[in-house]
């Protein structure tokens, strides 16, 4: 598959793993690809995102993550309809940090090593992306796989990451309008 894939979208894949090890996390995440995105600069899913406004919303949409994190991946909706059956999140969190530390919920693999030489695998969320991303490349009829094909299949995907991206401005709709008038623009 990664053979239909760009450079920026190759690109976004490695810097995905490069995340992932800085974190200390077993697998490559959905979360991972968005701050890879956030990394890139010159692809077309930065045009997208800098003409959305997104550029001054990197350093929040990095900190809705973490908080995520720390919440041990709930969204805020999955926090909602829990606190809608009595049960509080936040409380929760601060009991469990309150005994086992700081981001305790998180995943943090305090005195966990990954084994040595042993690169991250893809989890559920990025596999989700990946696949996404190349139903929409074909949906469009592009023969490849660009970092905004990405970036699409990372708006539709329920949970976190596609909660922050909307919370943010960036939705399916607001990136296909702007990369259809782009492709407009670049016609005309």
């Amino acid at each position: 598959m990664f053979e239909r894939f760009t450079k920026d979208a190759r690109d976004v894949v490695k810097g995905a793993f490069v995340h992932c090890e800085r974190s200390g996390e077993q697998t490559v995440g959905a979360q991972h690809l968005l701050l890879a995105l956030l990394d890139r600069e010159g692809g077309r899913a930065s045009f997208a995102l800098a003409a959305l406004g997104f550029d001054e919303h990197k350093a929040s949409v990095r900190q809705a993550l973490d908080e995520a994190r720390r919440r041990g991946g709930l969204s805020r909706a999955d926090s909602d309809a829990l606190a809608g059956l009595g049960i509080d999140v936040p409380e929760i969190v601060a009991r469990v940090e309150e005994v086992h530390g700081a981001g305790a919920m998180s995943g943090d693999p305090q005195g966990r090593r990954r084994w040595a030489g042993r690169r991250p695998g893809f989890g559920r969320g990025a596999k989700s992306v990946l696949e996404r991303s190349l139903r929409i490349a074909a949906g469009h009829r592009d023969r490849h796989i660009g970092d905004e094909h990405l970036l699409l299949a990372l708006t539709v995907l329920p949970g976190v990451v596609g909660e922050v991206l909307a919370d943010h401005g960036v939705t399916h709709a607001s990136v296909t309008r702007v990369l259809d008038g782009a492709g407009e623009a670049q016609v005309g």
